[in-house]
């Protein structure tokens, strides 16, 4: 079958008209180094008229070249592009994007006789389409490839995809046209472009040895690409309160560096900064602006990224922790939030989100949440963390949530999921793995290398009075029982030091028990306190003053039910081995919430 090229498109294409999806056959390409920058591809392509050489591959399309899917002699469908103009008048265009419909093996060679376009030469009738008038064009013949590889970063007009040419009016005197966000790069200088704000940061400040100032940043979309925009100081100032998340804005004159992908997961080479000549005006027509950009991984896949990989993942909230207070290494206190997603793989992974956005979650209903630029991390397996620069969208109007929430709501919902962050001491883990006592002897929890974590609702039918305090060193940071000298102090050989007081400290022995079975378990300071209902010191003070308090505060603890985080493992004492099982958290139980686990575990026994 022979294939028939679009005659006449590369006339159409120099001059700026508009041409539907023309079909090119690819006579050579050029790879140019970019230096600093990315490295681009210059084509020479041919519509069977005519060749030109000044076609450049967007650097989103490098990977056709790269992976030699375009190769010499084969046959092209260009289904987006733009004309730039050089200074000096020569056009450039750059494909946006491509597709090979007939492979270079599968073509004997060139097709039809064509010869190198020069304007005013054309050897063929125009093309039906109105061509408006250009700037005269130099011969092509002898081109410089160094000046094309900047080709697509300078000014001229340029093209909204399939849609008449907009002036901008933020522009001055209105004469620069809205170019797409995929052909920005450092290299332009006057340019326009109409995109919506999908993600609007909060202002930071800074100070160092320089000085000290205030930044905010922002990532803008349209129907080509995305960038991520920020502003310093006087930018701040002009443009933050004007700009809205979700609305559509023309932007003007700002620089384009190379994007820092440590901070960034855009799929853009350049990032931009505002400047003293930047211009942001509202654009009300927005209609055909798309809102978001996002390349979903499954969390299935997640186990094969990279540890650090910023990823945009989707899937139902299944579970939600309580917010906490961490503080941090400079000593801030900010507020964290754990939740549990699952997608259609059936795997869930923990996402931590922090600050206002972990302070404002609302999880209930189980909604789906998008989440566009998470960190990704090996602790506790593998778990998420949103970021700074991160977008979090619940029950986005986008068609992979609703393809999600339908599979959810009809069979997800019986699904316990299977977790790819381990469970770990400490606070705000996971309490997803869900188990009765009854399971953590038949499924021999804990015999492995590791320890095992889960968690129950038990209750406490018995705890052991005797012992269940004892003296610790009144240090901030040590817990070590401590030795009495009897002449009045207190010696703590991890300290080396001697006290004149020391502090209770508690270590309860209880024996807890659901429907099906029964288990002792040791609980230490914090969950201790949590089953008594009273802190340590006062429990000392009773034991030592008033031996009946200090009893019914044990009897008033007794047959109380509580959600227990449990660490388990085998451990060997004196040649003999046992499950010790060590409570990591106790709190009150949420009926609500565990009501809604019950009805889901019926659904999940009826279905099947």
């Amino acid at each position: 079958m022979t294939v028939k090229l679009s005659e006449g498109a590369i006339e159409a294409l120099t001059k700026g008209s508009e041409v539907s999806n023309p079909v090119l056959q690819l006579v050579n390409i050029r790879k140019i180094d970019g230096g600093s920058g990315p490295v681009r591809f210059r084509l020479m392509m041919s519509d069977g008229l005519h060749t030109m050489s000044s076609f450049m591959l967007s650097t989103q399309l490098n990977y056709l070249a790269e992976k030699n899917q375009v190769a010499p002699n084969c046959v092209c469908m260009v289904k987006r592009s733009v004309t730039n103009v050089l200074k000096d008048g020569r056009p450039v265009v750059i494909i946006l994007d491509m597709e090979v419909v007939k492979p270079a093996d599968e073509v004997g060679g060139k097709i039809g006789d064509p010869t190198p376009y020069v304007e005013g030469q054309s050897k063929a009738p125009p093309p039906a389409a109105p061509v408006p008038a250009s700037r005269p064009l130099q011969p092509q013949n002898g081109s410089d490839g160094k000046e094309l590889a900047k080709g697509p970063m300078n000014r001229g007009p340029s093209r909204d995809f399939g849609k008449k040419p907009m002036n901008a009016p933020s522009t001055p005197s209105g004469t620069s046209k809205v170019v797409p966000i995929a052909s920005l790069n450092p290299y332009q200088s006057k340019w326009t472009i109409r995109a919506r704000v999908t993600n609007k940061s909060t202002i930071r400040t800074w100070s160092n040895s320089r000085g000290e100032g205030k930044l905010f940043s922002m990532e803008i979309v349209d129907e080509s690409g995305e960038i991520r925009v920020t502003g310093f100081n006087q930018e701040v100032d002009k443009f933050y309160s004007l700009i809205e998340q979700g609305k559509v804005y023309y932007i003007s004159k700002g620089g384009l560096k190379i994007a820092n992908k440590q901070y960034t997961s855009l799929k853009n080479d350049y990032e931009m900064t505002l400047n003293g000549e930047s211009t942001i005006i509202p654009c009300e027509d927005s209609q055909d602006v798309p809102m978001v950009q996002c390349d979903f991984v499954s969390i299935a896949d997640l186990e094969a990224r990279e540890k650090d990989a910023i990823v945009d993942v989707i899937g139902v909230c299944k579970s939600v922790e309580d917010v906490t207070r961490i503080t941090t290494k400079t000593s801030r206190e900010v507020s964290k939030r754990n939740i549990q997603l699952m997608d259609m793989s059936g795997k869930v992974i923990q996402v931590t989100l922090w600050g206002a956005e972990a302070e404002k979650f609302d999880g209930s209903g189980q909604p789906v949440l998008a989440l566009k630029g998470a960190r990704l991390s090996d602790f506790g397996g593998r778990s998420l963390s949103s970021l700074y620069s991160s977008t979090l969208m619940i029950n986005p109007d986008i068609p992979e949530a609703y393809k999600l929430r339908g599979w959810y709501d009809k069979e997800g919902h019986a699904l316990d999921g299977q977790s790819m962050t381990e469970m770990r001491g400490g606070g705000g883990n996971s309490t997803t793995n869900w188990k009765t006592l009854a399971d953590v002897k038949n499924e021999h929890l804990g015999h492995g290398d590791k320890a095992d974590y889960f968690s129950c609702i038990a209750t406490i039918v018995y705890m052991r009075k005797e012992n269940c305090l004892y003296q610790a060193c009144p240090s901030k940071d040590c817990n070590k029982k401590v030795v009495d000298q009897h002449n009045g102090m207190y010696r703590c050989e991890k300290c080396d030091k001697e006290f004149p007081d020391f502090k209770y400290r508690l270590m309860l022995s209880a024996n807890v028990a659901d429907f099906g079975d029964n288990q002792w378990v040791t609980c230490f300071q914090d969950s201790a306190e949590t089953i008594l209902g009273q802190k340590s010191d006062y429990i000392g003070q009773l034991k030592d003053s008033n031996e009946a308090a200090f009893d019914e505060v044990f009897q008033l603890a007794n047959f109380n039910t509580f959600v227990f985080r449990n660490r388990v493992k085998l451990e060997t004492y004196n040649d003999e081995s046992r499950i010790k099982v060590t409570v990591m958290e106790a709190k009150p139980v949420d009926h609500k919430e565990y009501s809604k686990r019950l009805i889901m575990n019926i659904r999940k026994i009826a279905a099947q």
